[in-house]
């Protein structure tokens, strides 16, 4: 990997061309001042700001933002706002500056008529792979035909002139600038310059404390990023160890019966998460902003499976930085940013996902609203003249569907504890039927999955002659536009249905997540035989003779009546995991050719030669290409103590 560090050297000055508000040139101006050692710092921001700079400098951590009233000579007064945030290059050097005692120098010119114009950078995080020197290179050779505006003129041979009369007074002078100026200020400082004509004093600047609320809306870098950048500036903590307690909103029912599992603290869980983050992040004084994101959709998740109970599972992570990945790059960047993050977050697993995403992403936690200055509120179009809007429908939110924690709470619940083992005399055990046909319904929806796939396999494409067969293929024709020809698709016929399905939430491999496993068989002919592994209905009792549970993978095989217990057949005792059991048993009882298998990865190559030997072919789906929406409303079942508990059931089934 090439050095990241780069400095341009121009008689006594060593400058360091940065973006502002970007970690990686926060993180560089650190490597910089170890590099350098200056007896000066220079920074470009007017010294007119020099004051209150420096008291906002001193409140880091917490955040402030400096304000003040310009008046162009054209055109209306307006209100320029700069964040003083903790991975800003610029508030890095100058608080390097007052914790070493070295002098600090604002070398910039007060303008009030200097024009806002953006221009497009690449990503930041390119410095991390190839280097500042490489990354600058590019930057000066793109723009090398854009001519700079004439504020920008004056503000660079300003800077120039400064920066010589520091240069006659210091050994070392590192310069913090702006990549676009740089270039140009070195040229300058080879020319003797005078002094320009600027502002010298400027009234009613203002330092504000910003509001916790706009933290997570307006800062440069999003608010975890920063946080972790100001854990890792001094002696990290040790790790916190991961606890059983989060941020959970709803209780089982024995944890009611016990009288209700204590509530940590929402900033207590956050914190912690963000101290854990700090630790995997990055080398000395270098964050990886690959790795932050990593350590933040870890973290988001450990929150969101203490609120809902349900992991995230390894295809949603993979498909997670896959279409996170592949966003930024429509955009131009190499990593997304927040926004394109949450997207990915409510796309690829859930809005509960995203929301406890957002939430860790944009807390801050020194921020306070009560401060010695006053609070402000701002707005993303108060500072960056614009923002995207992105809602969450978190599940616990939905008041109407009964799914609140108040109405989870006003639940039935036992009189006495152990009163609802009372229901579980009846030794026989039933299912409850509005679950078997939601069920039923999804196993007939992939076997017509099943069979349009293997359609699909077998369909034949070529040119248009005499018949369009079964249609005009238009993806063909469009790729072969430039030969002039229509081409049309024939769907052969498949030989042989889909017989049996087999659903795989969680392998189990450990095989302590999901011990109980059950076969029973259909109790009509409209209804499968099923064999299934899920978690142990003791652990969640939610009525007289009525067992919550959660699947961790079922098969469904019709016609019914026909299965045996497929946990105690010897036929399937070199299975390594109770999933191939149940592909083995569908491979056995299918009466048709063909099985459907849907999880997270596809079966061993053993069993396709398994299924070749029975005349079998197994259809694999990623359990990532279907709704998990979908996919969460089938995964939970509940058991019932006798075929008398079905006409109270719908009084404690959710």
């Amino acid at each position: 990997m090439p050095h990241r560090l780069h400095l341009e050297k121009f008689g006594t000055i060593h400058a360091l061309p940065v973006l502002h508000y970007r970690l990686e040139f926060a993180c560089l101006v650190r490597q910089a001042v170890e590099r350098v050692n200056p007896d000066c710092i220079a920074v470009e921001l007017p010294f007119t700001l020099e004051v209150p700079f420096l008291r906002g400098v001193t409140r880091l951590p917490e955040i402030s933002v400096l304000m003040y009233d310009v008046q162009p000579a054209k055109g209306e007064s307006r209100t320029i706002s700069l964040l003083i945030e903790p991975a800003d290059p610029l508030v890095e050097g100058a608080r390097l500056a007052l914790t070493n005692n070295i002098p600090l120098a604002l070398v910039d010119v007060d303008l009030d008529d200097y024009p806002c114009h953006e221009e497009a950078m690449p990503d930041p995080y390119a410095v991390q792979r190839i280097g500042l020197k490489n990354y600058y290179a590019e930057f000066v050779r793109a723009t090398a035909n854009v001519p700079p505006c004439r504020g920008d003129l004056r503000r660079e041979q300003g800077m120039a002139w400064r920066l010589q009369q520091l240069s006659a007074k210091h050994e070392r002078v590192l310069f913090l600038c702006g990549m676009a100026h740089l270039d140009r200020i070195k040229e300058l400082f080879a020319r003797p310059q005078t002094a320009p004509l600027e502002r010298v004093r400027r009234d009613n600047v203002r330092l504000m404390n910003l509001h916790p609320d706009s933290c997570r809306e307006v800062l440069g870098e999003f608010s975890f990023l920063s946080a972790i950048y100001e854990l890792r500036r001094g002696p990290l903590s040790p790790e916190p160890v991961a606890k059983g307690e989060g941020l959970r909103k709803s209780y089982s029912a024995l944890e009611l019966i016990r009288g209700g599992k204590k509530q940590v603290a929402e900033e207590e869980v956050l914190r912690e998460s963000m101290q854990r983050s700090a630790h995997h992040v990055g080398d000395g004084a270098s964050i990886d902003r690959q790795r932050l994101q990593l350590r933040l959709f870890l973290e988001a998740a450990r929150h969101y499976r203490q609120e809902t109970g349900e992991p995230v599972h390894i295809w949603q992570k993979r498909a997670f930085f896959k279409y996170a990945r592949n966003y930024a790059l429509t955009t131009g960047y190499l990593l997304p940013d927040l926004f394109q993050l949450l997207a990915t977050a409510r796309a690829c697993v859930d809005d509960n996902f995203a929301y406890a995403f957002w939430r860790l992403a944009t807390f801050y936690p020194w921020q306070q609203e009560q401060s010695g200055i006053p609070t402000i509120r701002l707005t993303p179009e108060d500072l960056w003249g614009g923002s995207r809007r992105i809602r969450f429908r978190p599940r616990q939110k939905r008041e109407a569907k009964g799914l609140s924690q108040l109405k989870f709470l006003q639940r039935k619940r036992e009189q006495r504890p152990g009163a609802w083992l009372k229901g579980f005399d009846d030794p026989s055990i039933c299912s409850y039927p509005p679950e078997d046909l939601a069920i039923e319904d999804y196993g007939r929806f992939l076997k017509k999955k099943g069979s349009k796939q293997l359609s699909e396999e077998q369909s034949r494409v070529e040119p248009f002659t005499a018949s369009i067969l079964d249609g005009i293929d238009m993806r063909e024709t469009i790729r072969n536009l430039h030969e002039g020809k229509i081409y049309v698709r024939e769907n052969q016929r498949v030989k042989g249905g889909v017989g049996g399905v087999v659903v795989i939430f969680d392998e189990d491999r450990q095989g302590e997540r999901f011990p109980y496993q059950m076969t029973w068989l259909g109790e009509h002919e409209q209804e499968s035989d099923m064999a299934f592994y899920a978690t142990p209905p003791t652990d969640n009792i939610v009525g007289p003779g009525i067992c919550r549970c959660e699947y961790g993978g079922f098969l469904l095989s019709y016609p019914p009546r026909r299965m045996d217990d497929v946990w105690q057949d010897q036929d399937y005792s070199f299975a390594r995991t109770k999933s191939e059991v149940l592909l083995l048993a569908a491979l056995d009882y299918s009466p048709e050719r063909n099985v459907v298998f849907v999880a997270p990865r596809p079966p061993r190559s053993y069993f396709k030669q398994i299924a070749a030997r029975l005349g079998k072919k197994i259809v694999y789906f990623p359990l990532g290409s279907f709704s998990p929406v979908t996919l969460k409303k089938i995964r939970v079942l509940h058991i019932l103590a006798g075929h008398d508990k079905r006409e109270i059931a719908k009084d404690y089934v959710w």
